[in-house]
């Protein structure tokens, strides 16, 4: 009987989960080097879906000591980057790195014994090989494709009617929905300037925009990452919670713990 290699996928999360990595990492804070390793290895504590780095405790450049910082219980269901890295789903022993208190975690776990896993968010910068990390570590089994298409999108917010394109450029994503992005040309709806702003591993930093009855619906590239380049400019949209044609047919609303967190953060 065959198996979708999804459901593999989400059958893991409930795991601790490693894989090793042969690229040279860097990571300094305050001006001081942190780290320069070639053994450092993935981990994915149990329900999150985007991995930290570990480094061997012996090749840390930094003191470790005990923290009287103490870990947050983890939230039921999947594990999102917005939940902070103190929210630990695993045993093991919360640990300051450099005096940056709660910094690092050393999983009880034999095969990680030794190394401590890092907080990336609360050092300044990360280097695999010479290229800098973008908000969070990338991970070998993720991928982004992106491909121009002549398919008609329309999409739709309470039947007023968004944007129309005859040539978007859809992005297909590990365990992420579809999305469509469009030129802005091809965008009827005002576009209101939004503060947010946000990173992407993989694509870069993104801005923001609102529309009428909806903020923070739409989010852009001004200068992505080169290996997604073609989205410089165009726009997409948060279609989970849009109506969405393609090709004249009504497409169904993307499903899963991610579309439900926007529908609720919509009102939806």
């Amino acid at each position: 009987m065959s198996t979708r290699m999804g459901d593999l996928w989400a059958a893991g999360l409930g795991l601790l989960r490693y894989e090793p990595t042969e690229m040279r990492l860097r990571a300094s804070a305050g001006g001081r080097e942190l780290v320069d390793t070639v053994q450092a290895v993935l981990v994915w504590e149990p329900r999150r879906v985007v991995a930290s780095y570990a480094v061997p405790v012996a090749e840390l450049r930094a003191e470790l000591a005990e923290s009287s910082v103490e870990a947050v219980p983890a939230p039921d269901g999947i594990l999102h980057p917005g939940i902070p890295f103190l929210a630990h789903s695993c045993p093991g022993q919360v640990v300051d790195v450099a005096g940056l208190a709660g910094t690092g975690f050393r999983p009880d776990d034999p095969e990680l014994a030794e190394y401590v896993v890092l907080d990336f968010g609360a050092i300044d910068e990360w280097y695999e090989e010479d290229e800098p990390l973008v908000s969070h570590p990338r991970e070998p089994y993720h991928r982004v494709a992106v491909r121009p298409s002549s398919r008609t999108v329309r999409l739709e917010l309470d039947g007023v009617l968004l944007a129309e394109s005859s040539r978007p450029t859809l992005v297909f994503e590990t365990n992420l929905p579809t999305r469509f992005y469009l030129p802005r040309e091809d965008v009827v709806a005002e576009l209101l300037p939004s503060e947010r702003r946000s990173a992407c591993a993989y694509k870069g930093h993104a801005r923001y925009y609102s529309v009428v009855g909806s903020k923070d619906l739409i989010w852009s590239y001004p200068e992505p990452l080169k290996e997604v380049r073609e989205l410089a400019g165009l726009l997409a949209f948060y279609d989970d919670v849009l109506d969405v044609y393609v090709d004249g047919k009504l497409r169904e609303p993307p499903t899963g713990p991610i579309a439900e967190s926007l529908r609720q953060e919509f009102g939806i």
